[in-house]
């Protein structure tokens, strides 16, 4: 399909008429050379250079103002009218890209890329984990239910772990990646603090209840009155008051 620009900007399907359509619109036909491509325009002699960019966007994939416009060896400024520069009926264009715009897509593509990988990387790891997340539930399942555990049971897990910490610690990331990644550290992270818990709770279940018998103890003791031999300062002293007091009365 062939395109044209009509008067006043438009773009529509090029018609069969190619001589004008009325007195004062005169139209031609251009080939850009394009790399090892050329694009035939049809449009009306007073188009400028800017309205062959704004035409070639379809056909090229470049913005206007990626584009830089040659005729005749020279390059053509965007306000600068076909005819007027000598440009007629079967002339050829030729049709560069910007160097900095050109670099500022293939940058974007390589952080594009980059980007993916990181996250193909933080999900392989995320996976890994996973597994060992389940690896870590079973294990507080048993400690809460009484169940002495192994600590080679925690170590290898805690090992496991930090094998995943060094893995995304290895992934650059940037933008999305990197959220990903470092959600991921804080979650790996959190089996780790997890796992010393569970470790310190296997190691000593009794801790916690033994703490509470000897609190209640000191406190059975003091409400009996039953204590050691050696009482305490403070409750002879009171002792010597009363007696003073019952003596003076």
């Amino acid at each position: 399909m062939e395109w044209e620009m009509r008067p006043g900007g438009m773009f529509v399907q090029r018609r069969q008429p190619t001589v004008h359509d009325n007195a004062n619109v005169i139209m031609m036909t251009v080939t850009v050379a394009h790399a090892s491509s050329h694009h035939h325009l049809f449009l009306p002699t007073h188009s400028t250079f800017w309205d062959v960019k704004r035409l070639l966007v379809h056909k090229t994939g470049l913005q206007p103002e990626e584009q830089r416009l040659f005729f005749r060896g020279e390059e053509k400024d965007n306000e600068e009218h076909l005819h007027t520069e000598g440009v007629t009926d079967k002339s050829k264009l030729l049709l560069l890209e910007d160097a900095a715009s050109e670099e500022s897509r293939l940058e974007e593509i390589r952080k594009h890329n980059e980007m993916l990988k990181a996250s193909e990387a933080v999900a392989g790891v995320r996976a890994e984990v996973d597994k060992l997340a389940e690896r870590v539930s079973a294990l507080e399942v048993a400690v809460d239910g009484g169940t002495r555990v192994s600590d080679k049971e925690f170590l290898m897990s805690t090992e496991l772990l930090m094998r995943q910490l060094l893995k995304l610690d290895g992934i650059e990331a940037e933008g999305e990646a990197k959220i990903q990644r470092k959600a991921e550290v804080r979650r790996v992270q959190n089996f780790v603090d997890t796992l010393d818990t569970l470790k310190a709770r296997n190691s000593n279940p009794y801790t916690s209840i033994g703490k509470a018998v000897s609190v209640a103890t000191q406190w059975e003791t003091f409400d009996s009155g039953m204590g050691s031999l050696n009482a305490p300062t403070s409750i002879s002293s009171s002792r010597n008051v009363n007696q003073d007091w019952e003596r003076h009365d």
